[in-house]
This record gives structure tokens, sequence and C-alpha cells, in this order.
């Protein structure tokens, strides 16, 4: 073996690897190293996961905590029992029902609008609640696991090729 040969190291390899080496590093200074931003950011999240955990480990189990979970268990029974119960007043004292009812229709619509967000945000939150509850398996949120993703190049690229501009063509002297 020679001289070069000795110098770079191609019999043993080495020479090999720390030419593969300088190339990585010159090439993560020009593009970030992808396979490494995806475990920091895993590592982030399992961070941020934890840290959650960690602060509702520990509900609070005091008088004015199960006062507080007694309030938030009322309102869906009221709208329902409330609900039924109108068919009944409707159906006992008409007259009065359609006195009440010309009331109600005398409501300014932003606040029906009003009165249907605060209820759509109530409800909203207790189904996302449980839905992040149902995924948390012994203070761990238990991800799905999602089908292998195309590489980033072949979501870029649209999905319907940009038509031809006919200003452009003939700017170029196209056509």
């Amino acid at each position: 073996m020679g001289l070069i040969g000795r110098i770079l190291g191609v019999g043993s390899g080495a020479g090999a690897a720390a030419l593969g080496n300088a190339v990585e590093g010159v090439a993560e200074v020009f593009r970030p190293n992808a396979t490494r931003q995806m475990e920091l950011s895993a590592a982030a999240q399992e961070a941020a996961l934890t840290q959650l955990g960690a602060e509702f480990s520990n509900a609070g189990s005091t008088w004015f905590d199960s006062a507080v979970n007694g309030l938030n268990r009322l309102p869906r029974p009221f709208l329902a029992l409330g609900t039924v119960g109108l068919f009944v007043y409707a159906m006992i004292d008409p007259a009065a029902f359609s006195q009440r009812m010309v009331g109600l229709n005398a409501v300014p619509e932003p606040l029906w609008w009003l009165l249907g967000a605060v209820v759509a945000f109530y409800f909203g939150a207790r189904e996302t609640h449980y839905f992040r509850e149902s995924r948390t398996v012994a203070g761990r949120v238990v991800i799905p696991q999602v089908a292998a993703q195309p590489p980033v190049q072949e979501i870029a690229k649209p999905s319907n090729p940009v038509p031809e501009n006919p200003a452009l063509a003939d700017w170029k002297g196209g056509k």
C-alpha cells in the first residue's frame, strides 16, 4: 500500500468513515439532519406531555373540588329534562306555552347566536376532554399508529398540474 492509501486509511476503512463524517458535517451546515430533528421534536413532545401529566397527577379531592365537579355535571341533565319539560308544559297549558314562545320570538338574533356559541363551546370542551381522557393510559398519552407518510418531496408536489399561463408563454416567445 502506498503513502496516500495509508493517509486516507483505505485499507482499514477508517478513511472512508472519516470522509463520510466530514461530508455529513458539511451537509448539515446547509440542511439540518432530518432524523436528528425528528428525534429532538419527539423528545420535546414527550417532555411536554410528561410535564402536563405531572401537573394533573394529583387531582384535588377537597369539598370545593367535589362541589365544582357536581356543578359541572348539572347542565346536560337540565337541558335534557328542560326540553322534555317544555313538551309536557305545552300539553298541560297550551295558551301559556304559546305566550312564552312569543316572548322567545322577541329575543334578538345575536343573542341566539351567543347562546348557541356558549352551548357549543361547553359541549365541545367536554367532548374534547373525554376524547383526550380516552387516549390516556396510566398517565401517558397513547398516540395511534400512523401509516408511513410519503417523503416531503412528494407532499410538496401539487396534485393537479398548474395550467399553462398564456401571457407567460407569449412572453417566452412560445405561441
